[in-house]
C-alpha cells in the first residue's frame, strides 16, 4: 500500500459530485502482484465439473443453483465466449474465466487478509455507513481476445438495500484501457433513479424488475460516459445508482481487477435478493 488511510475531505467532495472517484496509487505492486498470483493459484486448482457462464446482459436467463449459491462460496464462472460449439474450451482454462465469486473476502485466507485489512477498512469507515458489512467480493479477469463486455448498470441493481446503501471499491490490478476493456462512468449518474432490480422468483428461477423508466443516454464510447483508463494499483470507488459499464476486450492483453461491495446491515436487505451469504458471510 502507498497511500495514507481513508478519505480526504477533497475525496469525499469528488464522490459525492460525481459518484466514482479514482485513486491511482492506492496499491503497491506487490499487493497487485500477490492478488493476481493467488487468484491464478484458484483456477489452477479449480476443476470444471460445473461450467456457469457470467453474463450482465441476460443475467435472469442465464442464473443457475451454482451462481445463486454463491453468495458464501468462491465459485467460477465462465466467459460467454469461451466455448466451441462442440463444447470445449476455446483456449486454456486459466484464459478462459470470466470472474470468481463471491465470497473471495470471506472464504480465502488471501483475499480475506486484503479485504478486512486496516487501509481498506479506513475507506470503509470514511463512507458513511452506519453498519458497513462487506457482502460481495469478485475477482475479474477480463481475458484476452475474449473478455466480455459488462452491460451499462448500476450496483443496487444487484445489492439491493433499502435505503440504497451498497458502494463498489474496485482494484486494478493491471493497466486499465479502451484496449483491454476499462470501465467508462456517467459522471453525476448517481442522482438519478434506480432503474431495475434483480430478485429471486423461487426455486433457481430470478427475474430483472423495472424500478423506473428513466432513460440512460445511449450507451457508446464517448461523450457523456467518461472511460477510466487506470494504471495498475488504482482504486476506483463507484456509488450503488452510479451507471457503469465496460467494453468488450479483444487485445492481447488481460484486464485483471478485484472487487468489494459494501452495505449498510442498517438498511433493509429484502429476502427475494439474489445473493444470500450464509452465517460464516455474516461474521466480521
Amino acid at each position: 500500500m502507498t497511500r495514507a488511510p481513508g478519505l480526504s475531505a477533497d475525496d469525499r467532495a469528488t464522490f459525492a459530485r460525481d459518484g466514482y472517484l479514482v485513486v491511482p496509487g492506492f496499491l503497491d505492486a506487490p499487493t497487485c502482484t500477490t492478488l493476481a498470483d493467488r487468484a491464478r493459484a484458484l483456477v489452477d486448482a479449480f476443476d470444471p465439473t460445473t461450467v456457469s457462464i457470467f453474463s450482465t446482459r441476460d443475467q435472469a436467463s442465464t442464473s443457475d443453483a451454482y451462481f445463486l449459491g454463491s453468495g458464501d462460496d468462491v465459485r467460477f464462472f465462465f466467459e460467454e465466449e469461451a466455448f466451441l460449439p462442440g463444447g470445449s474450451l476455446r483456449q486454456e482454462k486459466a484464459l478462459s474465466i470470466n470472474k470468481i465469486g463471491h465470497a473471495l473476502h470471506d472464504r480465502d485466507p488471501v483475499f480475506a487478509a486484503f479485504s478486512r485489512g486496516a487501509v481498506i477498512q479506513a475507506v470503509i469507515a470514511d463512507l458513511g455507513l452506519s453498519r458497513p458489512r462487506q457482502l460481495q467480493s469478485m475477482y475479474i479477469f477480463k481475458n484476452p481476445r475474449i473478455g466480455g463486455d459488462v452491460a451499462c448498470h448500476q450496483d443496487a441493481t444487484f445489492l439491493y438495500t433499502e435505503p440504497m446503501s451498497v458502494t463498489g471499491l474496485w482494484f486494478a490490478l493491471e493497466d486499465a484501457t479502451l484496449d483491454n476493456g476499462c470501465l467508462w462512468a456517467l459522471p453525476g449518474g448517481h442522482t438519478g433513479p434506480l432503474r431495475k432490480r434483480f430478485a429471486r422468483a423461487g426455486g433457481d428461477a430470478t427475474r430483472m424488475i423495472e424500478v423506473d423508466s428513466t432513460p440512460l443516454p445511449a450507451v457508446v464510447p464517448g461523450a457523456p460516459w467518461v472511460p477510466l483508463e487506470v494504471p495498475r494499483g488504482t482504486m476506483v470507488l463507484l456509488h450503488g445508482h452510479l451507471p457503469h459499464w465496460s467494453g468488450a476486450n479483444r487485445s492481447p492483453r488481460s484486464r485483471h481487477a478485484y472487487s468489494i461491495h459494501v452495505i449498510d446491515e442498517a438498511c433493509r436487505y429484502p429476502e427475494d435478493n439474489w445473493l444470500r451469504p450464509g452465517a460464516a458471510s455474516a461474521a466480521e
